[in-house]
């Protein structure tokens, strides 16, 4: 009785490295869909700092040409509506952003993951002939990277928003110098 438990247990070897090819195959497919998934929003942020910009652009060439009627007092108009667009493409920027970190994120758990089971098929082909005894030996858990790896995105969010807070300051001191001076 006891053979015929230890033989139930038993997977033949052949199974075992089908089993291990299958989940190195879905996350060697997964990381690459994350990548791209990646690049797709990386090209929508740089449509957005393309518009943007345009629109800045437009917005301080209307006030270098600005008539003789648009005073100091009227300086709220072009913060205003720098204030606004600002604040619209900062929104727009963090959601981009927190998509590129979330699939970075999935990303780099299943390269940990392909890494866990491209090991084990290693030792599995090396081991021989055979079956395999054990099947937490085929069991791949979900891998995710250490608490620091959060640390880079954290890096990348400040230094985006650094940047468009100092463009902010640039925008408002400038619509302020030219109008009032």
């Amino acid at each position: 009785m006891a053979d015929y438990e230890q033989q139930q247990h038993m997977i033949p070897k052949e199974t075992a490295l089908q089993a291990l090819n299958t989940i190195i195959q879905l996350h060697f497919e997964k990381t690459l869909e994350k990548k791209r998934a990646v690049d797709l929003q990386k090209k929508e942020l740089w449509k957005l700092f393309h518009l943007f910009f345009l629109f800045l652009g437009l917005v301080f060439a209307a006030q270098a040409q600005a008539s003789p009627r648009l005073q100091c007092r009227h300086c709220w108009v072009p913060i205003g509506l720098l204030s606004m667009a600002h604040l619209i493409f900062y929104v727009s920027v963090a959601q981009t952003l927190r998509c590129i970190n979330g699939f970075k994120y999935q990303r780099r758990c299943h390269k940990l993951t392909l890494g866990v089971a491209t090991d084990r098929l290693r030792r599995l082909k090396e081991a021989g002939a055979g079956a395999v005894d054990e099947i937490e030996e085929l069991e791949i858990h979900y891998q995710e990277p250490p608490e620091s790896y959060f640390g880079k995105f954290k890096r990348n969010w400040a230094l985006h928003f650094g940047f468009l807070i100092f463009i902010y300051g640039f925008m408002v001191s400038s619509s302020v110098v030219m109008l009032c001076y």
